[in-house]
This record gives structure tokens, C-alpha cells and sequence, in this order.
């Protein structure tokens, strides 16, 4: 029988001083995050709501934590791409991404095959952000003043389309809802996002768009385009003469987009918790809440497990406006 040789003491001892040392370097490193620059990862183009809140967030948090926080866009597949990066990169807090509404409720729902797992692949820091969804036309282009002004018009002309940042989107699904409601003939037109839907609107090629408010504001402050309603339960503090949904006589249509910092599993509970902290000092800020609200949207901050029930509760009603829309992407 052949003795096995036991360790000897000298390499014992070094096996349990590496061991100190290594948890001592990741004490270190947790404590000083972050020592270099952070990157945001924003999985929309540049110009969109999610491009330009997380911007406003960014530089908070280089104030803040006194490190670049950089943006990098990273469009495609409805935002899977740009937040598959995400949860692919190192679980070390230096890459954060700004996952939508899509990523935690909706894209497991439409997509056959996912590139993460929202439920085990990604950590949410914090929520964000809450905005409405706005019915737009474009002024020189449709002469309704109303929903129901919209609605005539949109049966008088046979055929109508609608744009979107892209199938499954909760512009997409809005426009689905409510042609559904008002027995429309529609045509679905999918853009990659605000940046490229709002031209398409102003040279007259699609008709309508129920799309994020924060994305809109500018070319509704212009005239260029006309809200007839918000998707919020309440109206919009800055837009108090735009009716909502259920006050234009859709009934049951109150939908908001939202969002949350993510960052891979794995990452540090210390490091999660400081951009969480982050988040519930800037969301108390009045400086960015009027920013936000400027903007279009509302500035919000959670614990990661309050992020996490929050999510919970919007699957339950996604997985079935998907189902109802028939939309289905291989």
C-alpha cells in the first residue's frame, strides 16, 4: 500500500499566507472602487432616452466617486448585445450596464435564445429611472389634436404605421396594445431607436409613435411634433395639458418604462452596495431631479433587492402583453 506524502509545514504555512494575501488584495480593491475609470455600458444608440439619462448619471458619479464614468454604446438585438457584454465582463464593478425595462421583463419572453440569464447573470445595483411612454404624430403630417381625432383619421386613411426602437420594445408592444384597442390596420416599423425614428416621423413615413417621452421632448418643444397622450397613471408634471391614456378614452393602457444600473454576478456586495449609495444621493438631488423630470423621465434609486422584487412583479404582466402581441424573434 503506498503512503501518500503529506504536506509539510513551510508549505502549509505559505499556502495559508497566499491565501491571506490574495483576500487581502480583494479587501483592498473593493475598498478603493473605484481606482480607474468606469465604463457604462448603454445597450441603445446615441440620442435616446437611455443614452442621455445615463449620461446625466454618469458624470453625478465622477463627481462623486472622482473616476471617469464613460459611456460606451452598445447597440443591437433589442439591447441584448450591449448587456450580454455586461454579464460577460469581469464581476469586478468597472463595467456597469444601463439595463432597461426589456432586459428584466420582456426580451426572455420574445427571443428563443438569450445571450444571459436576467435572473442569474446580472445584479441590479439600484433602479434608475421611470418614464411614460408618449403618443406622438408629427404636426405637418397629421392633422389630429386628440387620440380619438387620431383614431378617425387613422380609419379614413385605410393603413397607418407605427414606429418603434425595435421589435419587443415597450414602444413596440404600446403600439400593438393600442391598435388592437382602437381596430386599426397598422404597419409595425422598427428603427434602432429614437435617433432614428423621430426622421422617419418628420419626413412623413410613419405615422405615429408611442415611444419614450425623454427621447420626444425636444421636437414636442419645437412643434415639430404634437403629444396627444402619456402612457403614466397621472399626467406628466412638465407636459400638465397632455392628457394620459385613460383620460383620451384608452382605458387600461398605463405603461412606463424603467430602468436599473447592472452588474455581473459575481460582483462584490461593498462595491454594489456604493453604486447603490451613489444612486440614493443623486435621486435626492433637486438639481437632477428637475433635470429628469426636464428630460422626461423620473429619477429613482432602490436597494438591489428592491430593484430585484420590482422586476419580479413587471414579468408577470410582460410575459403576457408579449404573448398577446404574437411577437416572437429567433
Amino acid at each position: 500500500m503506498t503512503r501518500r506524502a503529506l504536506p509539510n509545514r513551510r508549505s502549509v504555512l505559505s499556502s495559508i499566507a497566499a491565501a491571506g494575501a490574495f483576500a487581502a488584495t480583494g479587501a483592498r480593491a473593493q475598498a478603493n472602487w473605484p481606482d480607474h475609470p468606469v465604463r457604462i455600458i448603454v445597450p441603445y444608440p446615441a440620442g435616446g432616452s437611455t443614452d442621455v439619462l445615463s449620461r446625466i448619471l454618469g458624470e453625478r458619479m465622477k463627481e462623486i466617486f472622482g473616476q471617469p464614468f464613460v459611456i460606451e454604446n452598445r447597440p443591437g438585438a433589442g439591447g441584448n448585445i450591449g448587456i450580454a457584454a455586461v454579464t460577460g465582463s469581469s464581476p469586478d464593478g468597472y463595467t456597469i450596464g444601463a439595463a432597461t425595462i426589456g432586459h428584466f421583463a420582456i426580451n426572455q419572453y420574445l427571443y428563443s435564445k438569450m445571450p444571459f440569464d436576467a435572473e442569474r447573470d446580472m445584479i441590479p445595483a439600484s433602479l434608475t429611472w421611470e418614464l411614460p411612454n408618449v403618443f406622438v404624430v408629427a404636426t405637418d403630417h397629421c392633422p389630429a389634436k386628440s387620440v380619438s381625432e387620431f383614431i378617425s383619421w387613422a380609419k379614413q386613411k385605410g393603413r397607418v404605421s407605427y414606429g418603434s426602437p425595435g421589435v419587443g420594445t415597450s414602444p413596440h408592444l404600446s403600439g400593438v396594445m393600442f391598435v388592437k384597442h382602437a381596430g386599426l390596420d397598422a404597419v409595425h416599423v422598427p428603427f434602432r431607436g429614437a435617433a432614428q425614428t423621430i426622421p422617419a416621423m418628420l419626413a412623413g413615413d410613419v405615422n405615429f409613435a408611442i415611444d419614450n417621452l425623454a427621447s420626444y421632448v425636444p421636437a414636442i418643444s419645437s412643434g415639430k411634433m404634437r403629444a396627444l397622450a402619456v402612457t403614466s397613471a397621472q399626467r406628466w408634471p412638465t407636459m400638465a395639458e397632455v392628457p394620459t391614456m385613460g383620460e383620451a378614452g384608452v382605458k387600461d393602457f398605463i405603461v412606463t418604462s424603467w430602468a436599473a444600473f447592472v452588474v455581473p454576478a459575481g460582483t462584490p456586495r461593498p462595491i454594489v452596495e456604493k453604486i447603490a449609495g451613489a444612486m440614493k444621493k443623486i435621486a435626492a438631488e433637486e438639481d437632477v431631479q428637475k433635470r429628469f423630470l426636464v428630460g422626461g423621465a423620473r429619477v429613482l434609486s432602490s436597494t438591489p433587492e428592491g430593484a430585484l422584487a420590482y422586476a419580479a412583479k413587471e414579468r408577470a404582466l410582460w410575459k403576457d402583453v408579449v404573448a398577446a402581441s404574437g411577437a416572437k424573434i429567433d
